[in-house]
């Protein structure tokens, strides 16, 4: 029997995004700096969106539109390029959607973000949940009625966290675990929430609140165990040229979201999350630098090096015959040289804003 059911369900703000990147130092107070690349396209919950749909997966986004211009062009793109499917999200009137002014500089950013809350939360946005293979969601301190309809439902959830301004890491969140298929918090976030002074150690602990837990650690790539196969799993990152690392972890998600999908060993799923959150950091913007199958197709095709040859030989055979049309890029003003910064990229180089 046919499963036309979504394959991944999001929900979360959305936000357009201007990201200038060669940018040598971040500006200080009455200073203008001037620099030569700059990318504009929808951010937040898009990069998720975008970064799934590129994986050939159904994707359903429940978000909030504003009636301007931004919103108009974040519609366009999500439903008409990318083939995200729109039909839970509205169109708020004298709601303007939010903009974000990415500063990127080596392999960090910073952010400046015009906005309002929005006038429909997530369960308004999500009501009684469509069934789904998986859902990709930002925990939060307040949890969210749609997240436990959902995982009641049969859809597997996947989530990460952010960083919490409170400095509070109140492990009342961890209970939401429960209805959690796997979780994906970075480093620092995971010692934190769990109060252990390593990843391993915060990964041994999450393990034993959820069946899949994954720890990123930047520069030195990603710990995770599989308590449902027994697998665990440590991997590198890849040393990459950065040039924007806006929405690299969220590539990373829904990377691990589409290779669990398909049923692949853990080392391959946290090989390829890694792969295609460094291949991301690469291209402008945040969901329009997804490099979808055919930027994973065609890294492969294009590597010499004998020790990565190894490594992901197993894309191979986990490479559809069919890779689909390059993906459309973030329109950009490209850098006059090279600005970017080389050092090794893994998948929570990024804040996620949903």
């Amino acid at each position: 029997m046919d499963d036309d059911r979504p394959e991944v369900l999001l929900t979360g703000l959305l936000f357009y995004d201007l990201v200038l990147t060669g940018l040598e130092k971040p500006p200080t107070p009455g200073e203008e700096i001037w620099t030569a690349g700059m990318g504009c396209g929808p951010g937040g919950i898009a990069n998720l969106a975008v970064a799934a749909s590129r994986f050939g997966l159904r994707t359903s986004l429940a978000t909030v539109l504003g009636d301007d211009f931004y919103g108009a062009h974040c519609q366009e793109v999500l439903a008409g390029q990318e083939g995200v499917d729109l039909s839970l999200s509205r169109v708020a009137d004298g709601w303007h959607t939010p903009v974000t002014v990415a500063l990127a500089y080596g392999s960090d950013r910073a952010l400046v973000t015009h906005g309002q809350e929005p006038p429909y939360s997530q369960d308004a946005l999500m009501g009684d949940p469509p069934e789904a293979r998986t859902a990709l969601v930002h925990l939060e301190a307040e949890p969210r009625a749609w997240l436990a309809k959902a995982a009641a439902g049969g859809t597997q959830i996947y989530a990460d966290v952010g960083w919490d301004p409170t400095q509070r890491w109140s492990t009342d969140l961890l209970d939401q675990l429960a209805l959690c298929h796997a979780f994906l918090p970075n480093e620092g976030e995971a010692m934190a929430y769990t109060r252990t002074d390593s990843a391993v150690a915060a990964l041994g602990t999450l393990a034993e609140l959820v069946p899949v837990a994954v720890v990123t650690r930047g520069g030195d790539g990603a710990v995770a165990v599989d308590q449902l196969t027994g697998e665990y799993a440590d991997v590198p990152a890849l040393p990459v040229d950065v040039l924007d690392a806006t929405g690299a972890g969220d590539v990373f998600g829904a990377s691990f979201v589409a290779a669990s999908l398909g049923g692949w060993p853990l080392e391959e799923r946290l090989r390829f999350a890694v792969l295609a959150a460094g291949l991301s950091v690469q291209r402008h913007g945040g969901a329009l630098a997804a490099p979808g199958w055919y930027g994973v197709d065609r890294w492969w095709r294009s590597l010499t090096d004998p020790d990565l040859k190894r490594a992901y030989g197993f894309l191979a055979e986990r490479l559809p015959a069919d890779v689909g049309p390059p993906p459309h890029p973030a329109p950009v003003t490209p850098p006059a040289g090279p600005a970017a910064a080389h050092s090794p990229v893994a998948p929570a180089d990024t804040a996620r804003r949903n």
